[in-house]
């Protein structure tokens, strides 16, 4: 595979009939739901779920996103979804992006940014970021990763 960036953390994904609409090709919306399955897992990789997130009344919550449709994908297709978190300030926001990519053919089919905002889940307003998520999102920062990474992808167990 050719990624985008280091390390990636990767799902997969089959594509069903269910995911095809109208034209025979995935459903845009498909692609959205994914990336959004794929940050959910790479959070939870990293100690923050869901859990965590209603114990601090803090969570990440998407405020821009970006998708560039590179490729049709149909049914029987196997799609690898990668995720980086790319940036962020330590405070406030923090920056994804998403390559999705053909396991056959290894072309890339899609690619994604999304930024996100740290909100007090009671109110729904902005908030700082509390230490644990400082604590569990920082190493997985592109930025701030030790010069040792690899390219070598991690797969989530299933």
């Amino acid at each position: 595979m050719s990624w985008d960036h280091p390390s990636p953390f990767i799902e997969q994904r089959h594509v069903i009939d269910a995911h095809i609409d109208g034209l025979q090709h995935t459903n845009n919306g498909v692609y959205v739901m994914w990336c959004g399955e794929a940050a959910w897992a790479h959070s939870q990789s990293l100690g923050l779920g869901l859990a965590e997130y209603q114990a601090l009344d803090r969570a990440m919550a998407v405020t821009e996103a970006k998708y560039n449709y590179l490729r049709a994908t149909r049914v029987g297709d196997v799609l690898k979804i990668g995720t980086w978190i790319a940036g962020w300030d330590s405070k406030l926001t923090m920056e994804r992006r998403f390559q999705i990519i053909h396991a056959e053919t290894g072309h890339t089919v899609l690619r994604a940014s999304m930024i996100f905002a740290c909100i007090e889940i009671s109110s729904g307003r902005p908030r700082r970021m509390p230490q644990a998520f400082i604590d569990g999102y920082e190493p997985a920062v592109l930025a701030t990763r030790s010069s040792e990474a690899t390219d070598t992808p991690t797969e989530p167990s299933r």
